[in-house]
């Protein structure tokens, strides 16, 4: 018989935290997993690539990837059994982005996974209303394709907060979901997403809704 190869270690402790939560939400928008036991992060945001290594504790490198029109973005991707399998086990799957469906993840973290979807796939939006004087308008959306996903954050948020929000196409006929709040909804889950004193977070979205609340003389 040959010689066996190493065995492979269990580098990412998988016990649930604020960090590992915000980790599998990025995964759980802008990730992948590859046969062979291969996980990939895809991002243009150099900040989203270090915060899920943070988080995670990896030290792979971050290298460079072309789309099929050749557009420059940047990636982590690794090997590893045991995260791998730990994925399988709450829910994510290969080639996801359609079928994605309901995350098991401890409702103690589930703000901090929530904010990780945020800065992967969600957005915020605001504007003055012409219509009537002095009013400011905020959205917070998130963005899947797949509705099960996007039916099951919006049942979580529910569940939590008591704000129903709503679900919308991209466009019109699109496959892409939005699950949006507006104001006060929208508020209220701003303030448990960024309710960890130590959390990780992607500065420019962060930035941009301080500058949002600021307006209304609000404050996170």
């Amino acid at each position: 018989m040959g010689k066996r190869g190493p065995e492979p270690k269990r580098t990412i402790n998988e016990k649930w935290s604020s960090n590992l939560a915000y980790a599998i939400g990025l995964l759980a928008t802008d990730g992948c997993m590859l046969p062979g036991h291969g996980i990939d992060l895809t991002s243009k945001d150099k900040e989203q690539l270090n915060n899920f290594k943070k988080c995670t504790g990896i030290t792979t490198k971050i290298s460079i990837k072309y789309n099929g029109m050749g557009m420059q973005y940047l990636r982590v991707q690794f090997k590893n059994v045991f995260f791998y399998n730990f994925l399988l086990s709450i829910g994510l799957t290969p080639a996801k982005s359609k079928t994605l469906g309901p995350i098991k993840i401890p409702q103690r973290y589930f703000f901090d996974f929530l904010r990780g979807v945020f800065d992967g796939d969600g957005y915020t939006y605001s504007y003055w209303d012409k219509r009537w004087t002095s009013s400011f308008m905020f959205y917070l959306g998130f963005v899947s394709a797949s509705r099960k996903f996007v039916n099951w954050l919006r049942n979580k948020i529910f569940a939590s907060l008591s704000v129903k929000g709503h679900i919308t196409t991209a466009v019109k006929k699109s496959t892409c979901y939005q699950l949006k709040y507006a104001k006060s909804d929208g508020f209220k889950i701003i303030k448990k997403m960024y309710a960890t004193p130590d959390a990780v977070f992607l500065s420019r979205k962060r930035l941009k809704i301080e500058k949002m609340l600021a307006i209304v003389g609000k404050s996170l």
